[in-house]
């Protein structure tokens, strides 16, 4: 069964709001075996909202539209709709008697304008709402298509698609589930990936592949269609291993986790601790490494210096290592770990240091990223150069400091490829 998601809202077209209420309708879709096929978002103009339902009707088995079912001017949603279908709008008195109990129940009068939330589609259904005042709207063609608008506050939206909605898809579509597994990889580019999975790519249909790629990682979705959520697994289970065992050490999950995540495990499964020090990245890997709950068994702190002086000073970088090969290097790196596991008593210690941008440094172009992890009987560096602007290339240090971190704990054998097929600085 086909589904569409219509978004209404000016606001949404300008960016001042982020629709997330389509990925909630969507995610919880799936769950019930429909299939979205399209996502639209439309402004706050009769006609053209007219012209999104007939778009969406004329293409999904179900509609569910968010927004526009206030009390003011521009809420306008049931005039579109009741175009599109091409019928007029009806004054329910079922509705206004719960809007004028509703205000009266507050203690408050009920302006005028809120007598519009009473009308509804002709032949049409209402969905009498918990919280707030705007009634959502069922309406369904000759055809058969069934069309459900519910309001914009996400509140209300969850309560009218999570009590109405979706019972009555999934009886319409019979008994069906839509299971997403999501593998993520760090430390190998979209393209490398793309390219190990092509076959599995091009010849599973259920479950199909999917990547999507982000700075630092890709993640590889494997989504399966079946009668039930657990024939649906029993279908994605042996993809996904053999996607696993394809990458290899560069997956750090397959259960869709932060990669903080997975090394905050590690380190409480072995009990070690440990400690950052950071240049670019300015602290943001003490704030990944400290936002787990629990995370203070293992994180014992970071030591953010981002002057030359600062790194000798409180890390203990030495002047011969600052005026020979640099702030950006692999030998300050180094010396910076061990000054962070010294300061902070930790069983292990990562350091960062590179070029963020927008500027070059010290003859290091910016993407440069030097990591380094110093532990008892362990020294490991890394070089490489990352792209994208500032923030991308802090988050591919981020990534590379705690990957770096989860291969040693994890004993991997594989060589560490940090960074998206670029350049081995050391190389």
């Amino acid at each position: 069964m086909r589904a569409e998601i219509v978004g209404v809202g000016t606001e949404i077209l300008l960016g001042q709001i982020c629709n997330n209420n389509a990925q909630w309708i969507s995610e919880r879709l799936a769950e019930i075996g429909w299939d979205v096929l399209f996502h639209q978002a439309v402004g706050d103009n009769v006609q053209r909202i007219a012209d999104a339902f007939r778009l969406a009707l004329s293409r999904a088995d179900a509609v569910i539209a968010t927004g526009g079912l206030g009390p003011t001017q521009d809420d306008i949603t049931r005039e579109g709709l009741a175009a599109a279908l091409g019928v007029g709008l009806v004054r329910q008195p079922a509705i206004e008697r719960f809007l004028r109990e509703k205000f009266a129940s507050m203690g408050r009068s009920m302006p005028g304008s809120n007598l519009q939330q009473a009308d509804v589609p002709e032949g049409g259904r209402h969905i009498l709402p918990q919280r707030g005042t705007a009634p959502g709207l069922i309406c369904q063609t000759p055809e058969g298509t069934r069309v459900y608008v519910v309001p914009g506050v996400p509140s209300e939206m969850r309560e009218m698609v999570g009590g109405t909605i979706l019972p009555e898809l999934a009886e319409l579509g019979g008994p069906s589930a839509l299971v997403s597994r999501v593998l993520r990889v760090t430390g190998v580019a979209e393209a490398k990936v793309a390219e190990i999975l092509d076959d599995l790519f091009r010849a599973s249909t259920n479950p199909t592949v999917a990547y999507l790629a982000s700075s630092g990682e890709v993640k590889v979705r494997l989504t399966a269609k079946a009668s039930s959520g657990g024939e649906a697994d029993d279908l994605i289970r042996p993809v996904a291993e053999e996607v696993a065992r394809r990458l290899g050490a560069h997956v750090f999950t397959t259960n869709d986790e932060e990669l903080e995540a997975v090394v905050g495990r590690w380190l409480k499964a072995r009990r070690l601790s440990v400690a950052t020090a950071e240049s670019l990245t300015g602290g943001s890997l003490g704030v990944r490494l400290s936002r787990a709950p629990g995370s203070s068994a293992y994180f014992k702190g970071s030591a953010v210096c981002y002057t030359a002086d600062a790194k000798q000073a409180v890390l203990g970088v030495s002047k011969e290592t600052i005026e020979g090969p640099g702030v950006v290097s692999e030998e300050c790196a180094r010396e910076m770990a061990s000054g962070a596991r010294r300061i902070f008593g930790a069983d292990l210690a990562v350091a960062l240091t590179g070029v963020a941008g927008p500027d070059e440094h010290d003859g290091k172009p910016v993407g440069t990223i030097c990591v380094a992890l110093r532990g008892e009987g362990a020294e490991e560096s890394r070089s490489f150069r990352a792209p994208g602007d500032r923030e991308m290339v802090r988050r591919w240090a981020e990534q590379a400091g705690l990957d770096l971190l989860r291969r040693h704990l994890e004993g991997s054998a594989e060589p560490v490829e940090l960074g998206p097929a670029t350049e081995n600085l050391t190389a």
